[in-house]
């Protein structure tokens, strides 16, 4: 299939340019040139298919024929050895655990389908690629595990200081080998703001190789629905509701591409903290990037999301449009904590806290709906705050516990263009 420029769409790229390039030339985000539609049989099927069978089958309608279907299922087994089980606390309330890949968090879902085809497209042309990666907690450390060892390809993970986890901070900086980390003196947007810089810098960005690993890149964002037409098809069919932690976008973007090609989804949620630029858009109409907040839901700490131009493309900027299909809600600190106690109370169900802000969102919608929150991280990723709220220790988790015991790595860098830049090509 062929994409398009966000910004210039008669500009028209195959998918592997798109992959490889993460970005536009002219800066625009990649989108395909058009929405695949499956049959109401097909999804039907669905229910009667394994996870990676719905994720091969909607993967070919994107990649297909250039990437060959049994190389295309060859690299879904590769990539996904791990469940997205569905938790039902109570009648029609269910959490989707994102969390059971390598790095406990739903970034492993696009992270590792996205290291898996730019590995085969590097194979064709036996380039060497260099990935650049801002993160504001969790895709960093999805990236790092995804693409760690893989050949003709380095990683360079841009971090905001003092603004993730200690656990996420060591997925960041523990790997060594072609993973290299920078933690940046500033906020995640300004982690974001120099990736986009470095793609428009031509020179630097072709003379190094540079592409994306964010949700800019469309291979990150394509499989990122998978786990929508899959969650449907374990469910009742009945009137449902799927609420989605939001900071950059990408997963919400996700869940807009399932339902336009067909999937019976009703109604969308954006979450979001304290950073309210979304919801305060919706009610606006106007959309005014801010600086971050810093809160207790730190992955979702944007002030300028990227992906919400994808959206707007969609809908063809057409907000009433938009607003048909998804909704848009904030929730601070304090109510957010406050939902964490009352999960675990009610249901003794422990939840990370961007779930817990999907979590109050659900609380707002008609009980009689069949409402799927998105659990986007494992709990122990920030046992620092849920234990300060519950007021004991969790329970450890071995997979994390290792990583107090690798050696941590990262250059602290200014927040300065030239500077990052040189940082860059130092460790390269």
């Amino acid at each position: 299939m062929k994409t398009y420029s966000t910004t210039s769409p008669s500009l028209s790229f195959e998918m592997s340019e798109a992959v490889m390039h993460g970005q536009a030339p002219d800066g625009g985000l990649f989108m395909p040139i058009s929405i695949p539609q499956l049959s109401a049989d097909q999804i039907q099927s669905f229910r009667r298919s394994s996870f990676n069978e719905i994720a091969f089958q909607i993967s070919k309608e994107f990649f297909s024929p250039e990437l060959p279907e049994k190389d295309l299922r060859q690299l879904i087994d590769q990539a996904y050895n791990f469940d997205a089980p569905i938790k039902t606390v109570a009648e029609n309330l269910h959490f989707l655990e994102l969390f059971h890949g390598p790095t406990l968090a739903f970034k492993d879902f696009g992270a590792r389908f996205m290291a898996q085809v730019m590995s085969y497209y590097l194979r064709q042309t036996n380039k060497k690629l260099n990935i650049l990666v801002a993160t504001s907690g969790d895709t960093g450390g999805a990236v790092a595990s995804a693409f760690h060892q893989l050949p003709n390809i380095n990683v360079v993970i841009l971090y905001p200081s003092g603004k993730v986890s200690k656990i996420q901070e060591l997925q960041l900086t523990t790997w060594g080998d072609n993973i290299k980390a920078l933690e940046i003196e500033g906020t995640f947007d300004d982690c974001q703001k120099f990736v986009k810089s470095a793609f428009l810098d031509l020179e630097f960005k072709n003379s190094h190789q540079l592409t994306s690993a964010n949700s800019i890149n469309i291979s990150r964002l394509i499989p990122q629905s998978f786990y929508y037409f899959y969650t449907w098809s374990r469910l009742e069919q009945k009137k449902n509701c799927f609420i989605v932690p939001s900071g950059n976008l990408g997963n919400i973007s996700a869940g807009v591409i399932a339902k336009k090609m067909g999937l019976p989804i009703d109604q969308l949620i954006i979450a979001s903290n304290a950073n309210r630029v979304v919801p305060d858009y919706f009610e606006t109409g106007i959309f005014q990037p801010q600086p971050s907040i810093a809160t207790i839901s730190n992955a979702m700490d944007v002030g300028n999301p990227s992906n919400l131009i994808r959206l707007k493309n969609i809908f063809s900027d057409n907000l009433a449009t938009l607003k048909e299909s998804i909704s848009a809600v904030s929730f601070n600190d304090q109510e957010t904590a406050e939902a964490i106690k009352k999960v675990y109370q009610e249901f003794h169900y422990l939840i990370c806290p961007h779930t817990a802000v999907g979590y109050l969102a659900a609380q707002q919608i008609d009980p009689k709906i069949q409402k799927v929150v998105l659990a986007t991280a494992h709990p122990n990723k920030f046992a620092d705050v849920l234990e300060n709220i519950l007021g004991f220790k969790l329970p450890s988790v071995t997979q994390l516990e290792q990583l107090t015991k690798r050696p941590a790595k990262a250059q602290f860098v200014p927040n300065d263009y030239q500077k990052i830049k040189s940082q860059i090509i130092a460790v390269l």
